[in-house]
């Protein structure tokens, strides 16, 4: 593979993965989801995949598989935080359907991440513990721009994390990077994002609503709202089509909405 001169390598960590699971458990959550009853073999880009589709479509349930997969925890985090504040079911469906997925590879990457946005109270949580217990003292804190997560606003914690935690590139899995971002700090991810993927060697596997984060160019957009999981186009997206629709016109959809004039 070429090399930049940087001698970054280009191209994805992840290039497919294959999804067989015995019929008679088609029935059984979370084989039954739809868009995982239909999977079977998925790509992914070389840079930017994007997962969407409304709340219980299993896009999270099949990000936290990959994740798994992958060698990472069930609660986010790298291969080397390991940790659990949940019982074993609150995952079971995801380490179900990890055991039946198979991973294809160009390169096995040596950093990467899986961030979820509901567990990230609970990694500030465990950096504050290996902070406090010494071994690494301080430390604990220099990949995440050197304090606790918590002496930080939730959207400063968030932005903290991608600036310093992602600089030096890798393979990264993000489920909804954008849950405590306001639009402004959204821009400011892709920003972080784009320089990434120019400068480094990464790779991202992002679930998200925001369809702010869904312009990036050149992504990969698989929709999960037709019960299969279908490349789409970005103004396809019913998250354009609705964000859109409302900003050109918020007077009809709150008319709609209120039932009101306005």
């Amino acid at each position: 593979m070429k090399k930049n001169k940087n001698n970054h390598s280009h191209g994805p960590f992840l290039g497919s993965l294959r999804c067989f699971f015995p019929s008679e458990l088609k029935n059984n959550y979370p084989f039954s989801i739809p868009i995982i009853q239909q999977l079977s073999e998925l790509s992914f880009s070389p840079q930017v995949t994007f997962f969407v589709g409304e709340n219980g479509s299993g896009k999270s349930t099949l990000l936290e598989a990959i994740a798994l997969k992958a060698g990472f925890g069930s609660e986010g985090g790298s291969k080397n935080i390991n940790f659990k504040t949940s019982q074993d079911n609150h995952y079971q469906g995801a380490q179900q359907l990890a055991e039946y997925l198979t991973l294809s590879w160009h390169i096995k990457p040596f950093n990467g991440y899986f961030f979820r946005a509901e567990s990230f109270y609970n990694i500030a949580n465990f950096l504050d513990q290996l902070a406090r217990e010494g071994g690494q003292g301080g430390r604990a804190y220099d990949p995440y721009g050197g304090k606790s997560l918590h002496e930080q606003s939730h959207g400063e914690s968030f932005l903290s994390f991608f600036n310093n935690r992602l600089s030096s590139g890798g393979f990264f899995i993000l489920d909804e990077p954008e849950a405590a971002l306001s639009p402004q700090r959204q821009l400011s991810l892709l920003s972080i994002i784009n320089t990434l993927c120019k400068t480094k060697n990464a790779q991202f596997i992002i679930a998200t609503h925001s369809p702010i984060l869904l312009a990036y160019p050149h992504a990969t957009i698989y929709s999960c709202d037709s019960g299969i999981l279908s490349q789409i186009a970005y103004q396809d997206t019913q998250h354009y089509k609705v964000t859109k629709g409302f900003l050109d016109n918020p007077e009809h959809y709150l008319q709609y909405l209120f039932n009101e004039n306005y």
